[in-house]
């Protein structure tokens, strides 16, 4: 006998080895020979990482197709393995080093370093995958890849030097993320966009040679409102310390107000009054006329908008900070840089490249000082100067203009530190060119996404794309294969050896000094001395943009590769569209081909799933404190109710919003199955292999064999095209309303009757869709119908490798017939609890304008109507009885007489006053919605709140005015 209880604590793990020890999700496993094949790459979680709600909604999206795919007899493979996650897993190691007290990175050195992160990685990295097993996850785990790990760190190396070769890849100086904790650069996704309290300086730039010009502002209907002469252009910053690496000021072409004085000088007010820089005023589109003052200072080396602006008008970019964010002091004094910047300035040559970078602009007073301290010091300096912009405090008095307002400001993800844009030589992929080909596939419908207005969002990123810096200032990661002989020449190869002979090569092939050096050299050959390696290591996104292929062997050409590539579905999150999923498909559609030579796309489907938040909408942080931890839900609920209510709550392009509570409710689905099959066991339902479903004779059997197939129809069909909300919504309303409420209701009598043959046949059908409801549930609910599916017969093969359900009973007339008499039933059941009626109140049943097929619909499920329904007796008439609650089913209207059911003058006062009390309430939501500073202001989460109340208000309203409309007619 099944237990009383089902108890996820004990299952789980039982089922879980179970799974284990059959090796049940091997690739192909329950696969017919030549069958069609379905692969999913896992998205790599990070080494470091533990289980959180987003991998639990995307790994429980995936699970639930490769074992929708693995029972329908695909040739499956769930593809799993970690990221090396650079940064997050070098911070781990070095904090651990602190932690015990051993010598740090820098101390112990590179290659001991390195091999104390490996030591780490064996000991307590990938602890995220035994947590995603106790999710369920059915991938191949004897697959497992790392993106470290030999044979894909050979893919890296292939796709570096080849796209090297072929010009894809190279070494500039561009502007990037920079983290002065960490001293590397970062990628976008690792910046972290903050509101904080900032402040905008208004600084005077006075013009040159103390010349002057009219300065007139008009209002919109072109009327003077300020007329002056000025010998400045006022300018507005939020970062002062950057000044000190202005290359210009520039306007938009449109302003007049300063028309008179573009092309001539102006004057940084910052350093040695004797050593001013001079930079010129230009004009350019990137000003708002509108905003401040209309000018904009451009710093183009610190500063993303302004070095574009730098780029397109030749501006000189002037670096100003060291790798920690403090302002330079190398090179010589400051005299002699501002000199050679006041030459460029005058000269009208501006430099074409930014080739400035030995140029240290900082003054000698700055020079070493941390960025905010020097922010600090030219503010005090400036106004004790006398160039700030002033306006009139309270008192009259001049004070200098400051703006304390609300700024975004980039913090690293990791470091926690504000992120300053640097100007540094990195290493950089030629995304433009990747992209095309990317950008043509998922326009001409090869890979698509779903939801599809995601694809917008593809096309907007990669049609804007900029270079991709795959270089990092780490030691944990790919390190980049290229090593520069001694006058900087880069050859890149695969290996030192390589490298070493294409170095040779080049420089014996060249006449000059470097030729003697190298041949003098090679005489006594010691390695380092003719090549350096470049320290830095690869983007950690750039081996996971191979993870499709290179996880399946490539650059060998394996028998894995040849089947399972292209991968069917990839399962992501919108964060990473960008950063993972396009650069996934530059890569795939760069290095694999077909037969033909025709590039093949890693997917065909990128399925985008939204945020999980929290239950009223907030995005979870930990910040906020409404951090939901899914092993602890897990260890309250168990694995199939979390994962049953993320998939019913994953409708497409809607956040998640988890209620506990919710995961309560699933956790009650599960039980309704569990105390079903239990029922059926007590009442001998049991397996009959001889059971033919079309043999039935009884309508109730036929009926919940048709609603049966179509529920596998919707089921499968809501998977095949990832709407996993409405394939767990069937799946909800067959289990718990139409068979454990319904069905099994209805077949009592039949099992505590004396009709033998009736009684068989209902325990064969209920045990045949019982199995049949196991295999729909199971990609959702795995661990519960593996352990209802072993213990309900003897079976030779596992539920994850059984076949899944087809569609193949039909039988409209017995559906009509039950469905009639559910409604029927319902109807009543409605109608008794809107007004209120007593659970133990009978009454007369009177159907009028009953049909011939309806009268004898009645007479055949009389005892089950006046079981379920509360009615003393059943009777057909023409006229309704006066005063009766009225439900129409069909073309019959079935009435309740209320009078003898309820007190109605009660009943009235109590409908009155619940009536008054909504309304009170929908007033009040009302004017709040109404109100447009609440709906600008408040939170988006509390706005939507406040309109799914009156939504709610608006049901519970018109069932009230049912229930009185009702109460009227009786009186």
């Amino acid at each position: 006998m099944l237990d009383k209880t089902y108890d996820s604590a004990a299952v789980e793990p039982k089922v879980a080895a179970a799974w284990e020890e059959a090796d049940a999700f091997r690739a192909g496993a329950n696969a017919a020979p030549g069958a069609e094949t379905f692969t999913i790459v896992i998205p790599p979680p990070n080494v470091t990482g533990s289980l959180h709600m987003g991998h639990a909604l995307n790994n429980t999206l995936q699970d639930i197709m490769v074992r929708f795919e693995r029972m329908r007899g695909k040739d499956v493979l769930w593809q799993p393995g970690m990221d090396h996650a650079g940064i997050a897993t070098q911070m781990v190691v070095e904090r651990q080093l602190a932690e015990r007290q051993l010598p740090g990175r820098r101390e112990m050195g590179r290659e001991a370093f390195i091999d104390k992160v490996w030591e780490w990685k064996a000991e307590s990295g990938g602890l995220i995958f035994n947590q995603l097993k106790r999710l369920g996850a059915s991938c191949d785990w004897s697959r497992e890849r790392f993106t470290m790990d030999e044979g894909l760190s050979q893919a890296v190396l292939e796709v570096f030097v080849t796209l090297y070769k072929e010009g894809l890849i190279y070494r500039g100086k561009r502007l990037v993320n920079w983290d002065p904790k960490f001293e590397t650069a970062i990628s976008d996704i690792e910046v972290e966009n903050r509101e904080v309290d900032g402040h905008m300086w208004h600084f005077k730039y006075p013009l040159a040679g103390g010349e002057t010009y009219t300065y007139v502002e008009k209002d919109a209907d072109g009327n003077v409102i300020l007329q002056e002469e000025r010998d400045y252009i006022s300018i507005a910053t939020t970062r002062p310390e950057t000044m000190l690496g202005d290359g210009a000021v520039a306007v938009h072409p449109s302003d007049e107000r300063y028309a008179a004085i573009v092309g001539k000088l102006c004057e940084i007010p910052v350093g040695p009054k004797e050593h001013r820089r001079l930079i010129p005023i230009i004009t350019d589109e990137y000003p708002d006329p509108t905003f401040g003052s209309g000018a904009v200072k451009i710093t183009g080396a610190h500063d993303f908008n302004d070095y574009q602006v730098a780029r397109r008008n030749n501006i000189p970019l002037y670096r100003l900070m060291d790798t920690q964010a403090r302002l330079r002091e190398d090179g010589e004094p400051y005299a002699v840089y501002a000199a050679r910047a006041l030459e460029i300035a005058k000269s009208g040559e501006l430099p074409t490249e930014s080739d400035v970078d030995d140029i240290n602009l900082v003054p000698d007073e700055y020079r070493g000082l941390d960025r905010y301290e020097a922010r600090k010091r030219i503010v005090d300096a400036i106004n004790a100067e006398g160039l700030a912009v002033t306006v009139k405090n309270a008192e009259g008095n001049d004070v200098p203009y400051v703006d304390n307002k609300k700024i975004m400001q980039p913090f690293g993800d990791r470091s926690n530190v504000v992120i300053e844009p640097m100007l540094t030589d990195q290493w950089f992929v030629d995304a433009e060119t990747l992209a095309k080909p990317a950008i043509e596939v998922v326009r001409d419908g090869r890979t698509k996404f779903v939801p599809k207005n995601w694809e917008k969002t593809y096309f907007e990123w990669m049609e804007n794309i900029q270079p991709w810096c795959i270089s990092r200032q780490l030691w944990w990661g790919h390190q980049i294969p290229a090593w520069y002989g001694p006058d900087g020449q880069v050859f890149v190869e695969k290996t030192e050896e390589e490298a070493l002979h294409a170095a040779i090569q080049h420089y014996i092939a060249h006449e000059g000094p470097m030729k003697a050096y190298v041949e003098d050299l090679l005489e006594n050959f010691k390695p380092g001395e003719i090549l350096t390696r470049d320290e830095d290591v690869l983007d950690t996104w750039f081996s996971s943009a191979l993870w499709p292929f290179s996880t399946l062997g490539w650059p060998e050409q394996t028998k894995e590769l040849e089947k399972y590539y292209p991968t069917s579905v990839l399962v992501t999150g919108f964060d990473i569209i960008f950063f993972w999923v396009a650069r996934m498909m530059m890569m795939g559609l760069h290095f694999m081909q077909d037969e033909d030579g025709n590039p093949v796309a890693p997917f065909h489907t990128v399925y985008v799933h939204a945020l999980v938040r929290d239950k009223n909408g907030q995005k979870m942080s930990k910040s906020k404190g409404n951090v939901i931890d899914p092993l602890e839900l897990i260890d309250e609920y168990g694995a199939d109710a979390l994962r049953f209510t993320l998939a019913i709550m994953a409708a497409q392009g809607r956040d998640v919003k988890l209620d506990p509570a919710r995961i309560a409710g699933y956790r009650n689905f599960g039980t309704k199955l569990w105390n079903a099959t239990r029922f059926a066991e007590m009442n001998g339902v049991k397996r009959d292999p001889h059971f033919i479903p079309e043999t039935s004779t009884l309508t109730i059997n036929r009926w919940i064999l048709t609603e049966l197939a179509s529920t596998i129809r919707d089921v499968t069909d809501a998977i095949e095209t990832q709407r996993f909300n409405d394939a767990a919504g069937s799946l909800y309303r067959f289990v718990w309303n139409q068979f454990c409420d319904w069905y099994l209701e209805l077949l009592k009598p039949v099992f505590s009757g004396a009709d033998e043959k009736a009684k068989v046949e209902a325990q064969a059908c209920a045990a045949c869709v019982l199995e049949e409801t196991y295999k729909l549930l199971h990609p959702f609910m795995p661990f519960m119908t593996e352990e209802l599916w072993a213990h309900t017969a003897d079976r030779d093969t596992l539920l994850c490798h059984a076949d899944w359900p087809a569609p193949e009973f039909a039988d409209e007339v017995a559906a009509a017939e039950i469905n009639w008499l559910i409604d029927l039933v319902s109807g009543l059941r409605s109608a008794r609890a809107e007004m209120n009626v007593p659970p133990a109140a009978v009454a007369p049943l009177v159907v009028v304008g009953a049909s011939e097929q309806t009268e004898t619909r009645l007479k055949r499920h009389d005892a089950a109507i006046r079981r379920l329904a509360r009615v003393e007796s059943i009777e057909t008439a023409q006229t309704a009885p006066k005063g009766a609650a009225q439900v129409v089913v069909g073309e019959a209207i079935a009435c309740l007489p209320l009078g003898s059911l309820i007190d109605l003058a009660a009943e009235k006062a109590r409908i009155e006053k619940a009536i008054g009390k909504t309304e009170a309430e929908m007033d009040r939501v009302a004017k709040k919605l109404a109100n447009e500073k609440f709906v600008q202001n408040a939170d988006p989460e509390v706005v939507a709140a406040e309109r799914e109340r009156y939504a709610e208000l608006e049901v519970q309203m018109a069932s009230l005015k049912v229930a009185a409309q009702r109460i009227a007619e009786a009186g």
